[in-house]
């Protein structure tokens, strides 16, 4: 319990996390290091506890608590050289928890800001190359979603509702793995409801980045099939993505 520390020197009590940390029990070193900074406040270990109770808690899988103590750390000691840590750990703290598609989006967002901080504050960093795998992974984790979304309504003949998702793809995730298929729905979903310039555009947008994918073939069957040209035609949103593109702006 607390009392057991009163007599110990703050680096006796951070080696005791330590050796809890080294034992597998990050619950129990968490607490521990927490008692480094309540009985040593302002010490130098008081310091080095804050950053280990922010990594046990996240070894723990206690997000929350993980969280607010990196965010202590950040506020605390903003120019410390661990900085650069204990805001990838406050990233992490949100990332961790985006472990299936059914998480809330919110954390999606937040992972996303926290991970943008640590990429653009501390470029030279350790972290900042694996923050950006996980920057591209959550990234690409929004956009799933909404494909997710989209294909639900697709499928129950909600045209419009579905157009709506696919489009989010296509102009704000067109850089993740989900942007071919995100055409392919629009084509349908246009021919559908009998937009033929829209799906035409789509699949000439297709056929211009992703000749070889399943999902073009798909779109230019459904296209010829009609007796309709993949190219870009009409005036509409896709148009003005076309033309992004063949400037170099889109993709």
């Amino acid at each position: 319990g607390d009392a057991n520390y009163e007599n110990f020197t703050a680096q006796q009590i951070f080696e005791r996390g330590e050796y809890d940390l080294a034992r597998n029990n990050p619950e129990l070193a968490a607490s521990v290091f927490g008692e480094v900074e309540r009985l040593y406040p302002y010490s130098e270990w008081a310091k080095r506890a804050v950053i280990m109770q922010a990594y046990a808690y996240h070894e723990a899988k206690d997000y929350e608590n993980s969280r607010s103590a990196a965010q202590r750390y950040v506020d605390f000691y903003p120019t410390d050289e661990d900085a650069a840590y204990a805001h990838y750990l406050l990233a992490l703290s949100y990332y961790d928890q985006i472990d299936e598609v059914g998480r809330d989006q919110g954390l999606t967002f937040q992972a996303l800001q926290s991970l943008r901080t640590v990429i653009e504050r501390y470029p030279d960093s350790e972290y900042a190359k694996s923050a950006v795998l996980k920057f591209d992974l959550a990234f690409d984790h929004l956009a799933s979603k909404e494909m997710e979304v989209g294909r639900y309504y697709l499928k129950r003949s909600h045209f419009t509702a579905a157009i709506n998702r696919f489009r989010v793809v296509v102009e704000d995730f067109q850089t993740t793995t989900h942007t071919a298929e995100a055409l392919h729905r629009l084509v349908e979903a246009y021919l559908s409801l009998g937009l033929t310039d829209e799906a035409r555009t789509a699949g000439a947008i297709l056929g211009y980045n992703f000749r070889g994918t399943e999902w073009y073939e798909d779109s230019y069957k459904l296209l010829t099939g009609r007796g309709l040209t993949l190219e870009a035609v009409g005036d509409n949103w896709l148009r003005q993505v076309y033309r992004q593109m063949i400037k170099g702006r889109w993709l």
